[in-house]
């Protein structure tokens, strides 16, 4: 009989990537549901960048290239670093992957080792705790729920933090929850960090442009610069770029991981699409003001989104500082009983709820390491989303 690998049996599929399937198989067969549980911008990749890709297949920009990325993706990151967040890094401490979860697969893998502790605040992005899981490292979960806005508080770190800690994983803006750390709070969580030399920093800045209400962001490396030689900022070409099938996700960092990061990827992917890199290096280098815009859309439709479902007796939704999602707290709808009889036990059973009886499906808190609550992408129309409030809206009323 085949058996699958002892690795392999550490990890979960995807609890974000399985709803989306299910939202497919549903619209398949003619039915009508919203999917909010997709974290991918509805707006479509800037021309510039899709004709950057289309020029580059002309130009017969087809070979492969360097594994960890071309020289001119590298330039074109090291501007963007400098530009956006005062930090400097030579070609030899960037590394070009496929999609920013590459990224992240490759510095744990190539970082983490039996016994080695990875700090992870809940929620976090599903594939945290799997990947380490997969490296052979032990996730540590420290929670922060909507009482504190999502994030860790430096007395939370310290307490967490162990002679075994070998990273810190920092989402800001936050997927599922879209909380940002401020100056302020970054400063906070460096000051412990000082007092514990062994732990590294990986700063996963993927929503990084995308802010609301004057929110300023900055990065750990750029406000505490005595940690740059033990953080690794991530970053990629998805998210502020509408770019998440292209698959390009990039990090700057210490030369040692990088360089071992790029070993890794050559023994299993090699070079990130030669194509992507082109569009990835136009992105990143072209005009950026279609951004202002775009954040101006996603702001108007996370307030829609936190009003309604503040509305509803039960929840509680706080308002986040971007990314676009929000993270509502359900603990007043636990218990409650469904029109048909079943009781809401968890919010596993909810999200089964709003998909079998109001058609609109996202993703239970569970998944990201916090409950009872769920994560709602509001990367779609504002006429659908006030449609998709309007069905939780009646589907809660309906619970007794």
């Amino acid at each position: 009989m085949s058996r699958t690998s002892a690795a392999l049996g550490r990890i979960q599929p995807s609890a974000t990537l399985a709803m989306t399937s299910r939202v497919l198989d549903l619209k398949r067969q003619g039915i009508d549901v919203i999917g909010l549980g997709a974290g991918e911008p509805d707006f479509d990749t800037p021309d510039f960048v899709k004709e950057a890709a289309i020029e580059a297949i002309r130009a017969g920009k087809t070979k492969y290239t360097n594994v960890d990325g071309t020289a001119e993706l590298k330039d074109a990151i090291a501007t963007k670093f400098k530009r956006d967040n005062g930090l400097v890094y030579t070609p030899g401490q960037i590394s070009v992957n496929v999609g920013g979860k590459h990224t992240l697969f490759n510095a744990l893998v190539a970082s983490v080792e039996a016994g080695d502790e990875v700090i992870i605040p809940a929620p976090y992005w599903v594939s945290y705790p799997d990947i380490v899981n997969f490296a052979g490292g032990t996730p540590v979960v420290i929670e922060a729920g909507a009482s504190q806005n999502y994030k860790i508080t430096p007395a939370q770190l310290e307490a967490a933090i162990t002679p075994a800690t070998k990273w810190l994983i920092l989402n800001s803006p936050s997927n599922p929850t879209g909380a940002a750390y401020s100056r302020t709070e970054l400063e906070a969580i460096a000051e412990v960090l000082r007092r514990h030399p062994q732990v590294l920093v990986m700063a996963d800045d993927m929503y990084e442009h995308i802010v609301y209400d004057d929110f300023a962001f900055t990065t750990i490396a750029q406000i505490a610069p005595d940690l740059y030689d033990r953080t690794l900022t991530v970053n990629g070409c998805s998210k502020a770029y509408s770019m998440t099938g292209w698959r390009i996700g990039f990090a700057g960092g210490p030369e040692w991981l990088i360089k071992a990061m790029g070993k890794l990827q050559s023994q299993s992917t090699s070079n990130p699409c030669s194509i992507a890199q082109a569009a990835a290096t136009a992105a990143l280098t072209g005009d950026q003001s279609f951004l202002e815009e775009r954040n101006k859309a996603f702001q108007g439709r996370r307030d829609l989104v936190v009003s309604m479902l503040n509305q509803v007796n039960g929840i509680h939704c706080p308002r986040p500082e971007g990314a676009f999602y929000v993270y509502p707290d359900v603990s007043g709808l636990i218990g409650k009983t469904t029109p048909g009889g079943k009781t809401i036990e968890n919010d596993a059973a909810l999200i089964e709820y709003f998909l079998d009886d109001a058609r609109v499906a996202a993703v239970h808190g569970a998944a990201f390491g916090l409950e009872p609550a769920f994560r709602v992408s509001y990367a779609t129309s504002e006429a659908i989303l006030t449609e998709a409030c309007t069905r939780i809206q009646e589907a809660c009323a309906a619970l007794r």
